[in-house]
């Protein structure tokens, strides 16, 4: 569910995962954490860490992922950009002391073309989801995987500054400003949404 803290994550939705005894799952959360008023690196790393070693304790093989500092998508991510690393290092001490696999997107500059990401600039679109399930389909060593999802687009993208304004312009309108009221009035974009799938079932 989007708009979740990891804390949050932790607590609503480890019981219900560990339940259903999977023999593989993903651990990633702590974007919201990074864009919140107050952030604890040291409390994120540990929610990180003792979600990721209940799945393992239960017998699943757990993928964690680095997030990409998101400054070339956003020049105001600059301001928690420090957030951002601090996160990564939490997500790769957490993954080495319970043995979870890690992928790092944060160093690999393709994370950031603004062609796998939607209009909000924080969730992928449906290229960037191909390419994180080609990523963890590569550190699974998985049959036919490789490491191409890594590579950049044959060619660069091309923005006129006319282009890149007006698209600047239509991001502040549709998604900083609301954000940004959201925060002031102590919201969440998790109030009154419901999950896709309420009820887990296997795969």
């Amino acid at each position: 569910m989007r708009g979740l803290t990891t804390a949050q994550v932790r607590a609503r939705q480890l019981d219900a995962a560990l339940a259903m005894r999977p023999d593989l799952a993903t651990v990633f959360c702590g974007t919201n954490d990074v864009t919140a008023p107050r952030f604890n690196a040291d409390n994120v790393a540990a929610d990180i860490a003792a979600m990721q070693r209940a799945l393992v304790a239960g017998g699943a093989t757990v993928l964690s992922f680095t997030l990409p500092d998101l400054t070339p998508l956003m020049p105001l991510a600059r301001l928690i950009a420090p957030r951002i690393a601090a996160l990564n290092r939490a997500l790769v001490e957490a993954s080495r002391s319970t043995s979870s696999i890690l992928v790092d997107f944060a160093a690999h500059p393709v994370t950031t073309d603004a062609r796998l990401w939607s209009e909000d600039r924080i969730h992928a679109n449906a290229a960037g989801h191909a390419r994180i399930a080609e990523a963890l389909a590569h550190a699974l060593r998985l049959p036919e995987s490789d490491s191409s999802w890594s590579e950049p687009f044959p060619t660069a993208l091309a923005q006129t500054r006319l282009q890149w304004c007006t698209a600047e312009l239509r991001w502040t309108r549709r998604h900083l400003l609301p954000w940004l009221v959201q925060g002031l009035l102590s919201r969440s974009s998790a109030d009154s949404r419901s999950p896709k799938r309420p009820k887990l079932t296997p795969l």
